[in-house]
């Protein structure tokens, strides 16, 4: 068992370049980077603070090659620290731990102090930086924004030099920080018997959503998660095994906490469609974006976030399940022909290589639902039943059982996160 060690961090002034370094005992070691852009004068006590919690963030990366519970980091952590991080490296990396036959004792243990850590800095920034993606759900949150005549700046985190060009449409900002993963010495790691898998990278893009909002001197940052991740796909004896822990509303909350407590109660951070189903959004998605994004926008994954390949125009692979997510999610509210227009003029329901996968979002057979970012079985049976009501959607051969899901339901969410869309 090696132990990890969290070994520094700095930021260089003049490239607007931060460097996060890490180690293992085996003498395997790692040097992320990550290019923002900046102001004039940004406030660089508050960026100190900020550049430790992604420090600690992004470690996830690094640490799940040979996870230990053994870890070193020479930095004071109190005991809402240590817990808080512990929650990351565990909860964060239950799919990991799912994948790899591994239990919440093979994950990183932080120790903390009964002393009080937080020193929070006060902070004079204003305006709203804005997480894009190119999917739909940042895609309503900026549309909504600009029909209440609010300004922001769109921030979006590239593995590469390309970003989606339908962001550029939005009209306002856009700045970009370029994410160099350590990739060669993750295939050392690799070839070395390292492991591999998913990480909780909400929090990852958070934590430099909030290093870029300190350096252009803004205060509110809005992601785009609605009411999602809630439902466990397994139990590993206490650990709830989800595929994005990092997007629930518990993580939302902790985050946010996090931040006010040890980087500054002045930034805000958190999700205007946390209170929406991913149905309802969907919905909202048609009523208000789909003019001038519906044939440009994608949410899959395989065709278009791989890394360092060109995203430049966003596509669907057909494929996959959140292509046969979306499917359902939009179908009760489009004509079949302008949604199959999307895929090709496929239409999802009758394609026999999206069977299973279908069947693992509507809970059918015993199918296990796919480690995605999907909606909620009773939520996606209920979009299935409705598009069938449509009544120009073939339907899939095989019986899905009925829901009363109700999708104009209004999940907890931050109050002054969601009256930003109003």
């Amino acid at each position: 068992m090696s132990k990890f060690i969290f070994e520094s961090y700095h930021f260089d002034k003049e490239k607007l370049s931060a460097c996060f370094e890490y180690s293992f005992e085996n003498g395997i070691s790692f040097i992320e980077k990550v290019q923002f852009e900046a102001e004039p004068n940004y406030d660089e006590v508050t960026l100190e603070k900020a550049l430790f919690f992604a420090f600690v963030l992004i470690g996830t990366s690094y640490f799940k090659s040979f996870p230990s519970p053994n870890i070193e980091i020479n930095f004071l952590l109190d005991d809402w620290q240590a817990k808080f991080f512990n929650s990351v490296f565990q909860e964060g990396l239950s799919q990991f731990a799912y994948e790899n036959n591994l239990n919440r004792d093979n994950l990183a243990h932080f120790i903390g102090s009964s002393n009080d850590n937080s020193k929070p800095c006060e902070y004079k920034g204003e305006g709203i930086l804005v997480l894009q993606s190119g999917g739909k759900d940042s895609l309503l949150t900026a549309k909504l924004l600009k029909e209440n005549n609010k300004e922001f700046t769109s921030f979006y985190v590239s593995s590469g030099k390309y970003h989606p060009k339908l962001i550029d449409r939005l009209g306002f900002r856009l700045v970009t920080a370029l994410r160099t993963i350590d990739i060669d010495n993750l295939k050392i790691s690799s070839d070395n018997g390292g492991k591999n898998g998913h990480v909780p990278i909400t929090y990852i893009i958070q934590s430099l959503a909030v290093i870029q909002a300190i350096l252009l001197g803004k205060s509110d940052i809005l992601t785009s998660v609605a009411h999602e991740g809630e439902e466990p796909h397994d139990l590993i004896g206490d650990l709830t095994v989800t595929h994005q822990w990092s997007k629930t509303w518990s993580a939302e909350t902790q985050f946010s906490e996090y931040v006010s407590k040890y980087i500054s109660p002045d930034i805000r951070i958190g999700s205007p469609l946390r209170a929406y189903s991913e149905l309802l959004v969907a919905k909202m998605f048609v009523d208000h974006a789909w003019k001038d994004f519906g044939h440009i926008f994608s949410s899959c994954n395989v065709a278009n976030y791989l890394q360092g390949e060109d995203n430049s125009e966003l596509k669907w692979c057909g494929d996959c399940p959140k292509c046969a997510n979306s499917y359902l999610l939009f179908s009760p509210f489009l004509p079949a022909n302008e949604l199959k227009s999307i895929f090709d003029n496929q239409d999802l329901f009758i394609k026999s290589s999206l069977r299973m996968i279908f069947k693992g979002l509507l809970g059918v057979d015993g199918v296990s639902k796919p480690f995605e970012c999907v909606g909620e079985i009773d939520e996606l049976r209920k979009a299935y039943h409705l598009s069938q009501e449509i009544g120009d959607y073939q339907s899939l051969p095989f019986d899905v059982p009925n829901s009363t899901f109700d999708y104009m339901k209004l999940y907890p969410a931050q109050d002054w996160a969601v009256k930003m869309l109003k």
